[in-house]
C-alpha cells in the first residue's frame, strides 16, 4: 500500500470505530482489527472481531446494514473527496490469533 493508501485506510478504521461505538446495540463488543483500501481508493475493506463468537453471525449482519449510514458518516468527517464503498468482513487472522494464543496457554 502506498502512504495515500494507509493513511486513508488508517483514518477509516478510526472513523468506523467510533461509528460503531455510538450505534452499536451493545449486545456485543464490535471492534475493528484493521481496514484496506484498494489503490484506486475505491473500495475499502473493514475487519471486525465480535465478542462474544456466539453474536459473530449477527454482529456482521448489523455492520453490514449500517454500511450506508458509515459511508455517510465517513463523509462528514473524511479530508478526502472520493469515500470508498465499504465491505465488512471477519478479521480471520486475528481469529486465528486468538486461537493459537488459546491453545499455547492450555500447555
Amino acid at each position: 500500500m502506498t502512504q495515500r493508501n494507509e493513511k486513508v485506510a488508517n483514518i477509516i478504521k478510526k472513523l468506523a470505530a467510533r461509528f460503531l461505538g455510538q450505534e452499536n446495540n451493545r449486545t456485543s463488543l464490535i471492534t475493528i482489527t484493521s481496514a484496506t483500501v484498494s489503490p484506486d481508493l475505491k473500495r475499502a475493506t473493514i475487519f471486525i472481531t465480535v465478542l462474544p463468537n456466539t453474536k459473530e453471525t449477527s454482529a456482521l449482519g448489523f455492520v453490514k446494514r449500517k454500511r450506508k449510514e458509515l459511508r455517510e458518516f465517513l463523509k462528514k468527517n473524511m479530508p478526502i473527496k472520493i469515500i470508498p464503498f465499504l465491505d465488512v468482513v471477519i478479521d480471520l487472522g486475528e481469529k486465528n490469533r486468538q486461537k493459537i494464543d488459546e491453545l499455547l496457554r492450555e500447555k
